[in-house]
Parts: structure tokens; C-alpha cells; sequence
């Protein structure tokens, strides 16, 4: 492999090694602002259990990334590396200011952004981008009903019970929500980079043909676990106690609802947002009370924010491509 290439799968990897730092207060934020772990501890587990991910799963997500949105044909190094580029500054853009974005909508958009700067619009696969598309509305959606049924059926069980006492169960059961949840986080994500670095080795003509090496799927799962690891706490305040309050019961029905979410996208290959589907399970929790126990006007910022990110993502790499194919 050339020097570009090994510099450009950095790069990828430094992505995900902020998606998962930027991405760690959806896998924790549940966890912590019920107390059931402490920070610390927290994103051992999550971290854990998004290295676990790398043995479990195909990677259906990774060639719907790799070569479902983009034609490889028609972009360089080059364009891979802006869009990388791209999705980074959003992500830090975002962190910085805690709001909780996704990640895998910036490096879509910063990938687009990237290849029509090079390219035009011929070089976007639309077929590819109809599910994702989609699925911006579809997957906090989902979470929200998931996370509505599976809090009210917790309600109805154990209705009449002291709340102490089904609390204290849920603190256990939570520790395998929140695991099923960082699975689901760590097979989704770590495989949009996984994509992304084959797509690489494909355009440079390292690989003959579009398939994830085993050596990729562990590097991407290493680097994601490795920014979970060390956390972006400025969202977890957002996401954990902000959107609505969670007590044990309601952070295991959240986790599950997303954990659900993710892994049933995953398997078919559907790129989402892990925070899009967190979210929205933690709202459906919230209603259960009642509609004015979840802050709408927050969520209602969150959403901008979701709609936001594929465009500014992909301006940013597509300004970034420009300037990269004036001096290259």
C-alpha cells in the first residue's frame, strides 16, 4: 500500500475513534443518570461490548457505505480522504457544543459532499441513499414506539408494586440493556468506517474486488471501543437527564428499544443513527408518564440538528475536496 492509503486509513480510524468518543454518551448517558454505573465503569462496559460486536455480526452496513452510496469508480483517494475530512470537523463542531448529532450521517454527507465536488452528481448511487433517507424519520421513530410499548408493558406488569423494589430489579437487568445496546452501537457504526477503508482499497486498487478484510473489521471495532472508552461527557448530560428523567425501569426499556432498532438495521443492512434511535426510545420512555415529562423544545433542537448534519457535512467536505484538488 502507498503512503496515502496508510494515511487515509488513519484518518479513518481517527473517525472512529471520535465516533465513538462523540457517540459514547448514547451508549452511557441511560446507564449513568439512573446511577446503575458510575461513569467510569459505564464505558468499560459499553467499550467492551462494542469490541465484542466485531466476532458477531456480518457486515451488511459496511458494503451498503462502502459501495451502495457512492460509484467507487468515479472518485479518488482524494475524494475518500475530504469526505473523512469532512465528517470529522461536524463531528468536533458538534461535540464541542454538546449537541448529540450523528456521526454516521456526517461522514455520509461528508462523502457525498466530497464526490460531487470531484465528480458531479453523477458519482451519488440515489438507489443506495433511499433507505438511509429514510430512516433518518424511521429509526428514532421506532425507538420511541419501542421504547413507549416496552416502558407502559413495565408499567402495566407491575402495576401496584413498590416502585423501590421493581427499580432495584431493573438495576440488574439494565447492565444487559445497556450491553445488548452498545452491541447494537459497536456493529452499526464501526462498520460505516469499515466501508469507507474498503472502498479505499478498492478505488487504490489494493483489494479487486469490494470485501471487508478481517484485519479492517477488528481495526474499526478497536478504534470505536477506544473513543467510547474515553467518552464525550458533554453529551451525556443532554441525552441521559435533559431529554427526560430515567429511573432503572425506564433506562432498561430505552436501551432495549434501541438495541432492537440497531440490531434489527443492521441485519438489513441499513445504515442508521445509534443516536436518532436513543433518542427517540428515551422520548417514548418519557411520554409514558406523560407528554409534558419529555422537553419537547429540547428534542425539538436535537431534530434540527439531525436534519442539519447530512448538508453541513457534505458542504464541509466538499470545500475541503476543493482546496485538497488545488494544490494535489
Amino acid at each position: 500500500m502507498t503512503i496515502l492509503v496508510v494515511t487515509i486509513i488513519l484518518v479513518a480510524l481517527v473517525f472512529d475513534f471520535l465516533n465513538g468518543f462523540h457517540d459514547s454518551a448514547n451508549s452511557i448517558a441511560t446507564i449513568v443518570s439512573t446511577r446503575v454505573l458510575t461513569p467510569r465503569k459505564a464505558v468499560l462496559w459499553a467499550a467492551f461490548f462494542n469490541l465484542v460486536a466485531a466476532f458477531l455480526f456480518d457486515v451488511h452496513v459496511a458494503k451498503t457505505i462502502g459501495k451502495g452510496l457512492i460509484e467507487l469508480a468515479a472518485i479518488n483517494e482524494y475524494v475518500i480522504l475530504s469526505g473523512l475530512l469532512g465528517a470529522i470537523a461536524w463531528n468536533l463542531i458538534t461535540w464541542y457544543y454538546g449537541i448529540p448529532s450523528s456521526s454516521s450521517h456526517a461522514l455520509m454527507g461528508g462523502y457525498a459532499g466530497a464526490a460531487v465536488a470531484h465528480a458531479g452528481f453523477g458519482a451519488v448511487l440515489y438507489s443506495g441513499w433511499t433507505k438511509t433517507v429514510i430512516f433518518i424519520a424511521v429509526a428514532p421513530i421506532m425507538g420511541m414506539v419501542m421504547g413507549f410499548i416496552l416502558m407502559a408493558s413495565v408499567m402495566w406488569i407491575f402495576h401496584g408494586r413498590q416502585s423501590s423494589n421493581v427499580n432495584r430489579g431493573f438495576r440488574k437487568l439494565q447492565l444487559v440493556s445497556a450491553a445488548a445496546y452498545s452491541i447494537g452501537h459497536g456493529t452499526n457504526d464501526a462498520q460505516k468506517t469499515m466501508g469507507v477503508i474498503t472502498g479505499l482499497l478498492v478505488t487504490a486498487g489494493v483489494l479487486s474486488k469490494f470485501e471487508v478484510p478481517y484485519w479492517v473489521i477488528l481495526m474499526s471495532h478497536l478504534a470505536i471501543a477506544l473513543g467510547t472508552l474515553f467518552g464525550g461527557w458533554r453529551i451525556v448530560r443532554t441525552m441521559g437527564q435533559k431529554i427526560t428523567k430515567l429511573k432503572p425501569a425506564g433506562g432498561f426499556s430505552a436501551e432495549t428499544a434501541g438495541a432492537i432498532t440497531l440490531l434489527v438495521t443492521a441485519f438489513s443492512g441499513i445504515a442508521v443513527s445509534t443516536t436518532h434511535t436513543i433518542s427517540g426510545a428515551i422520548m417514548g420512555v418519557g411520554a409514558t408518564r406523560r407528554a409534558s415529562a419529555v422537553r419537547w423544545g429540547l428534542a425539538g433542537n436535537i431534530v434540527i440538528a439531525w436534519i442539519l448534519t447530512i448538508p453541513a457535512s457534505a458542504l464541509v467536505g466538499a470545500v475541503i475536496s476543493f482546496l485538497i484538488e488545488l494544490f494535489v
